[in-house]
């Protein structure tokens, strides 16, 4: 076989699900190899799929659907791309169809000699129109006869078996579906419109043979054909007759019934477009009220028709009522869900007793989860589908956010795989805490939209306080990532650093610590010191603690600049003070001023002069713990 997938196709006659047991024996199976019918066809023996082997004489009659491409044979794939192309052409003739086959009603027309005529032109147009037509039946019955079905007995398990015995596959078709598409291809009006036209041609052709019954032998049938309207005899019959005024809706000589509009608007000697509009019209409108407004006569063809028009206005109105009550259903249903959910809701945080302002959490949560999901349970929904068909849809909704984490960019497809299968949805409402400050972080958060606030206040020390925002592409629990790349494990997650709240409404995706740690267990790309400087840039941990340690260094670097001043300024002034040298001036500091003997002491000792001047601010670093960095002790 041609395909990777598929080594090898199975030979078994069609089992039926009525001939299981006459055919038990006749449906033995055998699995012929690849290499077998390689071998098969290289010998000179006939096509391994679809003709008779050289060996056994038995022919092919089912293949599975990944092997039908390596068959050479005409009989069609129904789950292939041609018969797919095909229904859809074959779909839009269907519906010119439906739109021609009615306008054949429209040939007849009753002209104003009293006479029944036939619109050549238009017969002529409608012919050619409908033969085009016609051919895609034909077309169309063809491919039926050469398309495969699946067969019954192997829709046991898996997508089964395709039948490609050209004569199983037309016997299948003569017993159910051709009897149907021959009768489709025949050009069988089915428009109310143009069917009430047709009749009221009738009804009226009947009055004037009704009346040229009782004036014979003046009046002949043949008169009633416009083919006879030169004929003098005819025209002399027309001037003496009172046909007009008997063939009148207001007259009682005959009943017309519900075909009086037709005559009374002359609708029967209107032009085609005129005629076919008002025969649209009056379709609907007695579609619609379900032919309420028929006044019918006492011929049963009349009341027939009306009984259908009936009949058919109330299915219709059933179908419209059906429909829109499985519309409502299918948009309420969840909604009713959430109702009943919130009911519950109440009833459990009354009978809890939960404060005012708990209740007003729970319901804002609720109500933001509905607007979210709306009732969908993502998780079951994924959790249902194949592994890899999950897979492309986690990649498809967290890529690009995952991609987004400067962490996670330099990571390879299979590690970003990995990471997007893990991530859960997550949903807070503004001013729901996130994770507090000392508290065991047992998620990464990855930010989809909305913003939020994180601070810290370094263990709750008096007088230091750090903030920044977080949103759309940032990420929090930072703190997950270098206990998760220790080579030590520990069942002791990470206490949290800082206090993140949500400002306003957020969706995230959350990678819990768990994941986590099997992802990074499973990739040892991730423990890379290329990584490393990454990691710290986009911490707000670490550039927390950069900060303070920037600012620990800069106080440092005044204090410097100010005692070099101080002692600059000292050793000029000492340089002029009378009667004493410059030698004098170090051997004698006690003649100094006051002011001058204080700075240079505060000068020479830096501790004291920190702790006077610069120890709130020098004393940040010392207070303030160094993150913990990852361990790469397994670089690549």
């Amino acid at each position: 076989m041609v395909s990777d997938r598929s080594k090898s196709v199975r030979f078994q006659d069609e089992l039926e699900t009525n001939k299981l047991m006459d055919n038990n024996k006749e449906s033995h199976l055998s699995m012929v190899s690849f290499n077998e019918v390689s071998n098969d066809k290289q010998k000179g023996g006939k096509d391994a799929i679809g003709n008779k082997s050289s060996e056994d004489g038995r022919e092919l009659s089912r293949v599975f659907s990944e092997d039908y491409d390596a068959a050479e044979i005409l009989v069609l794939d129904p789950r292939g791309h041609r018969v797919n192309t095909w229904n859809k052409i074959f779909l839009a003739a269907c519906l010119l169809s439906l739109f021609v086959d009615p306008l054949f009603f429209y040939l007849p027309v009753a002209k104003k000699d009293k006479c029944i005529d036939m619109s050549v032109g238009l017969e002529v147009f409608l012919t050619i129109i409908r033969s085009l037509i016609d051919a895609f039946y034909i077309i169309q019955i063809y491919f039926r006869f050469q398309t495969a079905y699946i067969a019954p007995s192997s829709r046991v398990s898996g997508r089964g078996e395709l039948i490609i015995d050209s004569s199983k596959i037309a016997s299948k078709y003569m017993r159910r579906d051709f009897w149907l598409d021959l009768m489709a291809a025949q050009p069988l009006p089915q428009v109310l419109g143009s069917s009430w036209y047709l009749l009221s041609i009738e009804r009226q052709n009947e009055c004037w043979k009704k009346v040229c019954t009782l004036q014979y032998p003046h009046c002949q049938y043949r008169y009633l054909d416009c083919q006879s309207m030169g004929d003098p005899d005819r025209i002399a019959w027309l001037r003496s007759s009172n046909l007009s005024s008997l063939c009148d809706q207001s007259s009682d000589f005959f009943q017309f019934g519900i075909f009086a509009d037709a005559l009374n608007l002359e609708v029967t000697a209107s032009k085609f477009f005129n005629k076919y509009c008002y025969c649209l019209w009056w379709g609907l409108r007695n579609l619609s009220s379900v032919g309420q407004n028929l006044l019918t006569g006492t011929r049963v063809a009349e009341i027939n028709f009306a009984v259908i028009i009936a009949v058919l206005g109330l299915v219709l109105f059933a179908l419209l009522i059906g429909n829109m009550q499985t519309y409502l259903q299918s948009t309420t249903t969840r909604l009713e869900e959430w109702r009943i959910r919130r009911t519950d809701t109440e009833r459990w945080m009354h009978h809890r007793q939960l404060p005012r302002y708990l209740k007003q959490n729970v319901r804002r949560h609720e109500q933001f989860r509905w607007v979210a999901t709306r009732g969908v349970d993502e998780e079951t929904i994924l959790r249902d589908l194949p592994i890899d068909l999950r897979r492309d849809i986690k990649r498809h909704l967290c890529l690009n956010l995952v991609r987004q984490v400067p962490l996670f960019d330099q990571m390879d497809e299979r590690m970003l795989d990995a990471i997007c299968e893990r991530l859960k949805p997550s949903l807070f409402t503004p001013g729901a805490c996130v994770v507090r400050e000392g508290d065991l972080v047992n998620e990464m958060l990855f930010i989809v939209r909305g913003r939020l606030d994180s601070c810290t206040t370094n263990g709750g020390r008096t007088g230091f306080f750090n903030t920044c925002r977080l949103g759309s592409g940032d990420f929090c629990g930072e703190e997950l990532l270098p206990w998760a790349l220790d080579p030590r494990p520990t069942v002791v997650l990470p206490s949290s650093t800082r206090t993140v709240k949500a400002i306003t409404e957020v969706e995230a995706f959350a990678l819990i610590a768990g994941d986590l740690k099997f992802v990074a267990a499973q990739f040892r790309r991730l423990h890379s010191k290329q990584l490393r400087h990454t990691f710290r840039f986009h911490s707000h941990q670490w550039r927390t603690w950069a900060a303070c340690f920037i600012q620990a260094a800069w106080f440092r670097y005044k204090r410097i600049k100010e005692t070099s001043e101080l002692k600059r300024k000292e050793n000029l002034m000492m340089a002029f003070v009378p009667g004493t040298t410059g030698s004098e001036h170090f051997s004698a500091p006690l003649q100094a001023p006051k002011g001058t003997m204080y700075a240079a002491k505060l000068a020479s000792s830096p501790r004291k002069g920190r702790s006077l001047r610069y120890g709130p601010e020098l004393d940040i670093l010392g207070s303030l713990r160094k993150p913990l960095e990852p361990d790469f002790t397994d670089d690549e």
